[in-house]
């Protein structure tokens, strides 16, 4: 008898021994894990965003204060403001002394730092969205793999049998579609949020600037 073959019968054996013991009802409660973190985290977000949303009255009522009465009046009059656009503007007016290439760095270095902040979870969102399926697919080989198993041991239960347990199994799959979609809405619909408000931090950024160059 050829050992090799032998072995890899018998690894064979231990696998399918493996994966039927493992069954695939775990992927159901593991995605169900993953679909409410996720959930958690959308709702997280969203309220994160509603906080920062960009005070725009405020935002130019500083700006008009800058051009009268000088930076140390605007940044009292940006007062603790939140949003990514007041967070600039803060560092901005901070720093307004120490030159326009000072103003510069501190532009970049506080929008990477929001980014920072705005991007948290994010990541889980995206990685969910791209993997959920791939897990109930795995949780429906397991389930189709379960059914052929139980036919083979009992092949009077027909194809009935059979096919309800494809069903059954093909339950993860559709789990793993639902968890993956809004994950991924909510991954395209957050990412583009912050984008465009790094675009409109990196703007009034420059408004900021040009107003001190202009003074200078």
């Amino acid at each position: 008898m050829n050992p090799v073959v032998e072995t890899g019968g018998t690894l064979d054996a231990q696998l399918l021994e493996l994966m039927l013991r493992v069954g695939s009802r775990w992927v159901l409660w593991l995605l169900l894990g993953l679909s409410l973190l996720a959930v958690a985290i959308m709702l997280e977000r969203a309220w994160f965003f509603f906080r920062e949303r960009r005070p725009q009255g405020l935002l130019d009522k500083s700006l008009q204060t800058l051009d009268k009465s000088g930076s140390a009046a605007a940044l009292a009059e940006l007062g603790s403001a939140r949003s990514m656009e007041a967070a600039v503007a803060r560092a901005c007016l901070t720093h307004a002394d120490a030159g326009a290439a000072s103003v510069e760095e501190h532009v970049a270095a506080t929008i990477e730092g929001e980014r920072l902040r705005y991007e948290r979870g994010l990541a889980f969102l995206g990685t969910l969205g791209n993997n959920a399926p791939f897990i109930g697919l795995f949780g429906t080989v397991l389930g189709i793999v379960r059914a052929f198993h139980d036919l083979a041991a009992n092949s009077a239960s027909g194809a009935q049998a059979v096919m309800a347990g494809i069903a059954e199994a093909l339950v993860a799959t559709a789990i793993g579609l639902l968890v993956a979609l809004p994950a991924v809405a909510s991954y395209n619909t957050f990412a583009r949020h912050v984008e465009t408000c790094a675009s409109a931090a990196q703007g009034i950024g420059h408004a900021i600037l040009a107003r001190l160059k202009k003074g200078s």
